[in-house]
């Protein structure tokens, strides 16, 4: 890790949806780095939900699976702070 903090529900749940795009894709994870320009291990990290990727990380991997970025940041939200809260993110369930 380097040091940011990282929600692992969040993390969690963008690992799936990066992990399922991927598979529905039909790529490896080396392939998908190829594709992507980002090492195998990055794409490791991002699906077990040990990394929450930087927003040019989103693109090149939305772009690589041929899918809209909303697709991975399905069923995670933002909470907007209240007056003296920061807010925060959640999972949504669904189903």
């Amino acid at each position: 890790m380097d040091g940011r903090s990282v929600d692992r529900e969040v993390a969690g749940q963008l690992g799936r949806n990066v992990w399922l795009a991927r598979r529905r894709a039909g790529f490896s994870q080396e392939a998908l780095g190829a594709v992507a320009s980002l090492h195998r291990t990055e794409i490791g990290l991002i699906e077990h939900g040990q990394r929450l990727p930087r927003v040019d990380t989103l693109m090149r991997l939305a772009g690589a699976l041929d899918v809209r970025i909303e697709s991975l940041l399905e069923g995670i939200a933002w909470i907007a702070p209240g007056p003296s809260a920061r807010g925060s993110f959640a999972v949504r369930r669904f189903g």
